[in-house]
C-alpha cells in the first residue's frame, strides 16, 4: 500500500450549494426541524471527522499487543551404541561423520493464536502470513555443558539476526557425543517497544522491574506527582525523597531532565533462558518439550485492518455525501424560487397599483445599472448646489486630471 495515501475526511464537493432555508418561510415548524437536522449533521460531521483523525493518528504511533511465542526444543541421536545390531558393525568416516555417535538439537517456535485472531477467521479479508521464528529473535546462544578436552567443537554457539539473510523457521545443531549433556538457550527477544531491565534501587522504588523506556519514565512522572517532589516555588526543579536519593538519584535535578535520569538506571532486558538436557540412553532417541514465552510485538494486523476499513469508507461515503447534499440544494432553491414567486403575488394582490409602480421603477433602475446610465448619485442631490462644494470635488479634479495626464504620456513618449 503506498505510504502517499491522502489522510480520509468527510468533504463537501466542489461545487457551491447553499443548503439554508429563508428564515421567513411560512412553514415554520418545518423549517425549525430541517434547521435541527442540519445541527444534527454538523455535530455528526465533526464527530466522525475527529474519531478519523484519531484513528490515523493512532497508525503512527506504536500499538502493542502481547502475544505467546511457543518455543519447541527436541533432539535426536544417531549411531548411538544401543541403536547398532551386534552383529552391524557400521563403517567409521570421520571426515563426514558417518559411523560416529552424534545428536542433533533443534530449536523452534510459532506465534500462538491470539483472541483477535478467532475473530478475524470469519473475515472476508484473507489472513496475514504467518512470521518466521527468527523474526521475533534479536540473537540466540546455545551453551553446552560438557567437557572440551574430549569435544573439542565450540561449546557456546551464537546467532545474531541479519537483516540482509531470510529468515528462518528454527535452528538445527549437530554435535558428535555420547554422553548425556545439559544445554542452555538464551533468547534475545525482539520486544516492540523495546523492553528495558530496570536497576534495582529504582525499580524497588517504582515498583517496576521490567518495561519500556516510557513506561519506566511514566512511572516516575507519576511517583514525583504524587509525593509533592516539585520544588513549591519553581515547579521545573524536583527534589527527589529520600527514597529515590538512596537510588542514586541527585539532589535536585530539572523536571524535564526526567528521561535522562532514567536512562542512567536502564539496562537491556534479561533473555529467555530455556534449560535441555539431551539423553543419549536406549529408549531416549527423541524428546520434544513446548515452552510458552510472553512478547511484545506491534499489533500490524489491526493496522491493516484499520487502514482497509478507512480506505474502503472513504470514496463510498464521500459519493453519497456529495449526491446527497447536491438533491437538498436543488430542492432549497426550488424552495427560495417558490417563495419569490409567493411573495411577488402576495404583494400584487395586495395592492396592484402600487406593487406595478414599485416594480417598473425596480426595473428601471435595473436598466439604468445595465446600459451604464447609472451615475451614482440620487436625483435629489444632483438638484442641491452645495452638493459640488464639497471637498469630493476637489479628489475628482485630481484623478481626472491624472487620468487624463496618463493617457497622452505614452503619445509625448513616442516623439
Amino acid at each position: 500500500m503506498s505510504s502517499a495515501r491522502q489522510p480520509f475526511s468527510f468533504q463537501r464537493s466542489g461545487r457551491t450549494t447553499d443548503l439554508s432555508l429563508p428564515s421567513n418561510l411560512s412553514c415554520k415548524e418545518d423549517l425549525s426541524l430541517y434547521n435541527g437536522l442540519r445541527d444534527a449533521e454538523r455535530k455528526l460531521d465533526w464527530t466522525l471527522s475527529r474519531k478519523v483523525m484519531e484513528v490515523q493518528d493512532s497508525l503512527n504511533k506504536t500499538m502493542t499487543r502481547r502475544r505467546t511465542l511457543r518455543v519447541y526444543v527436541s533432539h535426536t541421536t544417531r549411531n548411538q551404541s544401543w541403536q547398532n545390531s551386534e552383529e552391524e558393525t557400521p563403517a567409521v568416516d570421520f571426515d563426514s561423520g558417518k559411523g560416529i555417535p552424534s545428536w542433533e538439537l533443534r530449536v523452534e517456535g510459532k506465534l500462538l493464536p491470539g483472541p483477535s485472531d478467532a475473530e478475524d477467521s470469519t473475515s472476508s479479508l484473507p489472513p496475514p502470513p504467518a512470521r518466521k521464528f527468527s523474526t521475533f529473535l534479536k540473537s540466540a546462544i546455545i551453551e553446552l555443558d560438557r567437557d572440551p578436552r574430549i569435544y573439542p567443537e565450540e561449546s557456546i554457539i551464537e546467532w545474531h539476526r541479519n537483516p540482509s539473510l531470510p529468515p528462518e523457521d528454527g535452528f538445527v545443531l549437530r554435535r558428535r557425543g555420547d554422553f548425556t549433556i545439559r544445554v542452555r538457550i538464551l533468547l534475545h527477544l525482539d520486544h516492540t517497544p523495546e523492553r528495558c531491565q530496570v536497576a534495582a534501587s529504582l525499580g524497588d522504588v517504582l515498583g517496576l522491574r521490567q518495561g519500556s523506556r516510557v513506561e519506566v519514565i511514566t512511572a516516575l512522572y507519576q511517583y514525583i506527582k504524587l509525593h509533592g517532589l516539585q520544588d513549591k516555588i519553581d515547579r521545573r526543579i524536583v527534589k527527589p525523597d529520600d527514597a529515590l536519593r538512596r537510588a542514586g538519584l541527585p539532589e535536585t535535578f530539572p523536571f524535564q531532565d526526567v528521561p535522562s535520569v532514567v536512562h542512567r538506571f536502564l539496562h537491556p532486558s534479561e533473555p529467555a533462558t530455556i534449560l535441555h538436557t539431551i539423553t543419549v540412553e536406549s529408549g531416549a532417541s527423541s524428546s520434544t518439550t513446548a515452552y510458552d514465552i510472553e512478547i511484545d510485538m506491534d499489533d500490524r494486523e489491526y493496522k491493516s485492518r484499520i487502514r482497509d476499513v478507512l480506505d474502503r469508507l472513504a470514496p463510498t461515503t464521500d459519493t453519497r455525501v456529495a449526491r446527497l447534499d447536491h438533491e437538498i440544494s436543488e430542492t432549497t432553491q426550488a424552495i427560495r424560487a417558490s417563495q419569490l414567486k409567493q411573495q411577488f403575488f402576495q404583494g400584487f394582490a395586495h395592492s396592484p397599483q402600487t406593487f406595478i409602480s414599485d416594480w417598473m421603477a425596480s426595473q428601471s433602475r435595473d436598466l439604468e445599472t445595465i446600459l451604464g446610465n447609472d451615475r451614482g448619485v440620487p436625483d435629489e442631490l444632483m438638484r442641491r448646489s452645495d452638493f459640488f462644494r464639497l471637498p469630493w470635488v476637489d479628489e475628482a479634479v485630481v484623478v481626472h486630471e491624472s487620468m487624463r495626464v496618463a493617457g497622452t504620456l505614452p503619445a509625448y513618449q513616442s516623439k
